[in-house]
């Protein structure tokens, strides 16, 4: 069942966090609503303008729509991630999401709130909520490509007057995180300060942690032991200071370095292993029950399991 992601985050404002998943094919659909239903787990289904590019909006749609029939007790809501100006047009006239992320992050401040309040604008119309970046994350996932140098952290100083002019519903922070699968190498973690802080000036706010994935050595290792190249001090968020970070008020946590590395590996030793196979549903199906076990786990972990 759709519901609004207001609703998700008053229920869920320092108490737990709620897994917000990019999915791109039906595979992911299904291991993400069955990890869900799986653990009673609300969750929100992220369409990057990538994913909408690469399967089509209306195919990517249809897919969601088909899951909403076929998971009837799953609680979900559908957000745009990373939506320039143009991608959040497309999506409020859509008709089709609960939520749309606007980043302007890469604006001056006065720009960043002048992009973001026009959207919100628009949004508020049709009851599409929106999320907002200050700060920005480096790393390079879909068409994001930020180097560290670039990298800027959220200044609590600017949070309460940026949420109070833009008008936005929920706000992404860079606080420490950072998109991909090196996310920590240079050994730093997440910035807890930061968040305390922006909690004291704009207590009850809901925020998000993008670039959250934990990226396992475990996984890591296998996709290199079956061909992979993948650094070995790919370092993902800390268990620990996830949780803490939910206590500060991160409400919404985004997860997909982990579904690809899940991904990788999969199908890396399929291949490997099965070198004169070539049906494609055997490693899809072995992906979809690996995913359904790992959102089920990732939600218990985010206490968002029994939320129904």
């Amino acid at each position: 069942m759709r519901v609004s992601i207001k609703s998700l985050y008053l229920q869920a404002y320092s108490k737990f966090g709620i897994g917000a998943f990019n999915v791109f094919n039906a595979e992911q659909v299904h291991g993400v609503f069955r990890g869900a239903s799986k653990v009673a787990a609300p969750i929100i289904i992220q369409l990057t303008p990538v994913a909408r590019d690469y399967l089509h909006t209306e195919m990517l749609e249809g897919i969601l729509s088909a899951a909403e029939r076929i998971y009837p007790d799953v609680i979900f809501t559908v957000h745009l991630d990373h939506g320039n100006y143009t991608h959040c047009v497309n999506a409020i006239e859509s008709g089709f999401y609960n939520s749309i992320m606007i980043d302007a992050s890469h604006e001056k401040f006065e720009e960043n709130i002048k992009i973001t309040s026009e959207i919100v604008k628009m949004a508020h119309v049709k009851g599409i909520s929106v999320e907002a970046e200050l700060g920005v994350l480096s790393g390079v996932e879909d068409h994001l490509s930020i180097e560290d140098k670039n990298a800027l952290y959220t200044d609590p100083l600017q949070t309460e007057e940026f949420i109070r002019r833009s008008g936005c519903d929920s706000l992404a922070v860079a606080v420490g995180t950072s998109h991909g699968a090196y996310k920590f190498s240079g050994g730093q973690g997440l910035q807890l300060n930061i968040l305390a802080e922006i909690q004291k000036r704009v207590p009850g706010f809901p925020l998000v942690l993008h670039g959250a994935s934990s990226v396992p050595f475990e996984e890591v290792n296998r996709i290199n032991r079956a061909g992979g190249k993948i650094r070995e001090d790919a370092k993902g968020a800390d268990d620990y200071q996830l949780l803490e970070a939910i206590k500060y008020g991160v409400c919404k946590i985004n997860i997909a370095t982990d579904m690809r590395l899940i991904w990788a590996r999969i199908h890396r030793e399929f291949f490997r292993d099965s070198p004169e196979k070539f049906d494609m549903v055997v490693p899809g199906r072995e992906y979809i029950n690996e995913l359904e076990s790992f959102v089920a786990q990732k939600c218990t972990f985010l206490k968002s399991n029994n939320h129904k």
